[in-house]
């Protein structure tokens, strides 16, 4: 099919965040009495907001995941993605190709809140080519696996989600894009397993964002301005 419009997902996608995020918030809960590796952190947190697994963390820190808490963590998280941030490799590149091809018709769908996606896009120079078209999960009733942040960014383009594509790297992420009508191509990664990758439905696994501009003439069916 001729996919009309091109949704991505941000941490994993276009900015290399994870490993900074889940840094400083594995470095907080060993301080609130949950310590463990970095790696085990990220399979119970990527895909998932913070508040999201609070009875997990209240059962294994025995402390309540306070307004303070999580505030506390966005200012650390936010001061080191200000001085470390860099983007995805290939992914500049892919998203200026995106918006030739689909005339424009592009956003940006996340899960994390809307103050870090923004930081995040104007650290790495991306905030022009997505204009208002930038979503936040936080900002809707469901973030993901629901729908809710994909179908609202399909809406801002103006394309039925059965015609977006949509770009992720998490079962998570692909569950919200799949359940919101779209096709879902996903990056694998040191974070994700391509089986679940693909059980969470996604119809195909690509292995770099440089991969991108030439899959979508190829197999996506989109248009070349050339």
């Amino acid at each position: 099919m001729k996919f009309e419009a091109i949704l991505f997902d941000c941490d994993g996608v276009l900015v290399d965040s994870e490993p900074i995020t889940h840094g400083v918030l594995r470095d907080q809960l060993a301080e609130s009495g949950w310590d463990m590796p970095i790696d085990e952190c990220m399979r119970h947190f990527i895909g998932r907001t913070v508040r999201s697994q609070a009875a997990l963390i209240e059962s294994r820190t025995g402390r309540p995941l306070t307004d303070e808490w999580m505030a506390r963590f966005y200012a650390r998280r936010d001061e080191l993605l200000r001085a470390h941030l860099q983007p995805i490799d290939g992914a500049l590149d892919a998203v200026r190709a995106a918006h030739a091809h689909t005339g424009g018709r592009i956003a940006c769908a996340s899960g994390a809140d809307r103050g870090k996606l923004l930081l995040q896009l104007a650290k790495v120079g991306l905030t022009e080519w997505f204009g208002p078209h930038v979503f936040s999960g936080h900002d809707l009733p469901r973030s993901k696996p629901f729908p809710d942040v994909y179908l609202a960014a399909a809406q801002s383009v103006g394309v039925a989600p059965e015609r977006c594509l949509v770009i992720e790297d998490t079962p998570t992420g692909v569950q919200a894009g799949v359940a919101a009508g779209a096709t879902v191509w996903a990056l694998r990664s040191t974070t994700s397993d391509a089986a679940e990758l693909l059980a969470a439905g996604a119809s195909a696994l690509f292995d770099s964002m440089r991969e991108l501009p030439q899959r979508w003439q190829i197999e996506g069916g989109l248009p070349s301005n050339s």
